[in-house]
């Protein structure tokens, strides 16, 4: 590097840090995730205010490459966390409450996507006509259970029946389009010449979970206070990085061997580890990495020539995300017997995108799914259903003030065990019960 590359990528880091918390507190001032600003400093960036000069004159051509770099290990953290924050012990406490409602809130917006990307194919075709009508159907798929996460803390209800219900909902939808993904990665051949390699993925699968896993199962048992010492720490971010790195190699992404060595790491007994790494390194994803992703995410958007057939098209997709997560989720819900309002909550709440859903874009133009225009009107749509979900929870149940308990002023403290999270009863009145509480606690609140 140059000093002049070296004092332009200082320079862009700078004003990419200040300008992401300042959107990222208005943001929160008007009761809005942190995401919202941060995604919309990103695209202010970009090519779509002054035609891209504001962009070439803080971030040069020769530096973005390594912004990217930077975005990458952002994102991999990132994956590494929510896989770290999953819990299989509220799925399977909620007597197949989530797994129906998870089901319905995938595959009925799943099959929307499809049928919108067989119409869109021509104009937004990329070539690749399986990997594009896979996509689509996957990116109208999913939710984002970080920012679920966070409109139920400022709520007050990560520990009341709905919030429960939610959190395990979305924990099960993050599972399941990540696992439909990297089925769409391997099945469009985006690996490249190396393509065989894909058929390591089972056999890399099956060595985190019946290896890796119970080792790292015993070393945490004979630890009971294991606290994160620099050399504890640099150990997992190890394990992160080569796990990462395993998928990327054998034709997937990064993204799913970061999320499955956060999933691996042991609950039980690793309380104050996982607490530990949750503060120390989603304090550095938070502040300084993920803006430098929302930058590169903003500058492949481009709104400039927007014009009204393009605002045709924003708005049919937006009625297939919105309308098929809504419809599908709400089914589900009233099937499982939970009254009309609080069905129509968790449908609401299932509808949450954020960061979750811009990784998800970034891999769709990284492999060629995507193409700019239609990328760009897809983040729009992640921003809508983002920063809806708030306001429309509020007009179905109420104020955080109504819901009989004062909203979190700060980041939810671990409850322990996942065994200890109470989920809702079976039965009619499965929401109308006080619950023990299934607390989650993050950096993340993307």
């Amino acid at each position: 590097m140059t000093t002049h590359q070296t004092s332009s990528l200082l320079l862009g880091l700078a004003v990419v840090v200040l300008l992401a918390r300042l959107l990222g507190a208005l943001a929160r001032r008007l009761k809005q995730p942190a995401v919202i600003g941060e995604v919309l400093a990103g695209i202010a960036l970009g090519p779509t205010l002054f035609h891209g000069a504001l962009c070439d004159v803080l971030f040069p051509a020769g530096i973005r490459p390594l912004l990217g770099a930077l975005a990458a290990v952002g994102v991999a953290c990132f994956m590494f966390l929510v896989g770290l924050q999953w819990d299989a012990a509220m799925v399977r406490g909620s007597g197949g409450l989530a797994a129906a409602v998870s089901l319905g809130s995938v595959l009925l917006p799943f099959g929307l996507g499809v049928l919108l990307a067989l119409y869109l194919m021509d104009e937004y075709g990329t070539g690749g006509r399986t990997g594009f009508v896979l996509f689509m159907g996957i990116a109208m798929s999913v939710t984002a259970f970080p920012v679920l996460a966070r409109i139920l803390t400022d709520r007050g209800m990560t520990r009341s029946p709905l919030g429960v219900v939610a959190l395990a909902c979305a924990s099960v939808d993050d599972v399941l389009a990540w696992t439909l993904l990297a089925g769409a990665v391997a099945a469009s051949g985006s690996a490249g010449p190396g393509r065989w390699r894909i058929l390591l993925a089972v056999p890399y699968l099956l060595g985190m979970l019946v290896v890796v896993r119970p080792l790292l199962r015993r070393f945490v048992a004979r630890r009971p206070a294991l606290a994160l010492t620099p050399t504890v720490f640099a150990a997992v971010l190890v394990g992160l990085l080569l796990s990462a790195a395993a998928t990327e190699w054998v034709g997937l992404h990064y993204i799913f061997g970061a999320f499955l060595f956060g999933v691996i790491v042991p609950r039980a007994g690793g309380e104050r580890l996982r607490a530990d790494v949750h503060e120390r390194l989603g304090g550095l994803s938070d502040t300084l990495l993920l803006p430098v992703f929302f930058l590169i995410a903003g500058l492949q958007v481009d709104l400039s020539g927007l014009d009204v057939a393009g605002l045709g098209t924003l708005g049919l997709i937006l009625l297939v995300a919105v309308g098929g997560k809504f419809a599908g989720a709400f089914a589900a819900a009233r099937l499982n017997r939970l009254p009309v309002r609080q069905s129509a909550a968790l449908a609401t709440l299932m509808n949450t995108r954020g960061l979750t859903e811009l990784i998800v874009l970034d891999v769709g133009l990284q492999l060629g799914f995507l193409g700019r225009d239609l990328y760009s009107l897809m983040v729009v749509m992640a921003v809508v259903t983002t920063a809806m979900a708030g306001p429309l929870l509020s007009w179905i149940i109420g104020r955080p003030a109504d819901t009989g308990r004062p909203a979190d002023t700060g980041r939810p403290a671990d409850t322990g065990r996942p065994e200890e999270s109470a989920v809702p009863e079976r039965g009619a009145d499965r929401l109308g019960r006080p619950s023990a509480g299934s607390g989650t606690r993050s950096g993340l609140w993307r």
